[in-house]
């Protein structure tokens, strides 16, 4: 019998605010199968998150099919826009929400996971980070700030991960991210230049798969997940329309959720995996096989 065994090893998850994303449902997932599970969450959102777990408020999301419960065994700030403290602009670097948390760049991460877990601390790196400030605009109406801002945190922050990343990963590690079929299809209202980031994702994914095998020994694989009515997922205005559409149109019409993600996600980290990478992975029901709408 095939089990997913990740005994041992320690697995960062980039893009943790809540229980109710996917992010959070990899980082289950990856528990579930013994794991040991560090977290970067957005300083603007990471006193909240510490503030939910220590009252307790997600004891129930975070109880693990033995009977325990998952426990993060560090949580870290991680603002993914900026690879150093120094190039974040003063303005962000002087906030309240920032100036409390010390260093939040990708940077300041890597340097805090070798102080407290050692020089080789990963196995798997997840980037579950994506921002688009103008994703309900149309792409005509989209502000060229809002445009590189989309592709910097959403696409460009997993180059960035690899490369600083990549040096304190064990041979035979995992490299996952997420991505939406937007990147190769028109979805109308998932504008802001989220479907460009999207793509640019999934290109990156195969030129850092032959780099990063080649240099550091790792795999890199991305997961088209459906649409997921999640808190994060609900800034782009029209997702409970495209869950529905979905289950709808879909070979299978139940509604996807979070864990299946994660379960392919801890399949795709784990060494029963280790022929698969640079490949995108999809998670969606199989939408995507889809040509047109199913005639009613």
């Amino acid at each position: 019998m095939l089990n997913i065994d990740l005994s041992g090893k320690r697995a960062l998850v980039a893009g943790v605010a809540d229980d109710a994303g996917y992010g959070f449902a990899i980082a289950k997932a990856l528990a579930e199968a013994g794991a040991s599970v560090v977290v970067g969450t957005w300083p603007p959102a990471l006193n909240i998150f510490r503030n939910l777990l220590e009252r307790g408020k997600m004891d129930e999301s975070l109880a693990l099919s033995s009977g325990g419960k998952m426990a993060f065994e560090s949580i870290y700030p991680l603002d993914a826009a900026y690879s150093t403290l120094e190039s974040a602009p003063e303005s962000i670097r002087t906030n309240k929400r920032y100036a409390a948390v010390g260093d939040f760049s990708i940077d300041g991460l890597a340097a805090s996971l070798v102080k407290d877990h050692g020089d080789k601390p990963l196995d798997i790196v997840v980037h579950s980070l994506a921002n688009g400030p103008e994703v309900k605009k149309a792409l005509l109406d989209t502000s060229r700030d809002g445009y590189l801002t989309a592709l910097s945190v959403s696409a460009y922050s997993l180059i960035a991960m690899v490369s600083r990343l990549g040096p304190l990963m064990r041979a035979g590690g995992s490299v996952l991210s997420l991505t939406y079929m937007a990147s190769e299809r028109v979805i109308p209202g998932y504008g802001g230049g989220m479907s460009s980031a999207k793509a640019a994702l999934e290109s990156d994914t195969r030129v850092l798969a032959f780099e990063a095998g080649r240099r550091f020994g790792v795999r890199v694989n991305t997961i088209s997940a459906g649409p997921l009515a999640s808190r994060a997922a609900s800034a782009i205005g029209i997702i409970e329309k495209m869950v529905g559409y979905v289950s709808a149109n879909a070979p299978l019409t139940e509604p996807l959720t979070a864990p299946e993600v994660g379960a392919a996600a801890a399949f795709l980290a784990s060494p029963l995996a280790s022929g698969i990478t640079g490949s995108v992975v999809y998670v969606d029901k199989g939408y995507h096989a889809m040509g047109m709408a199913v005639p009613e």
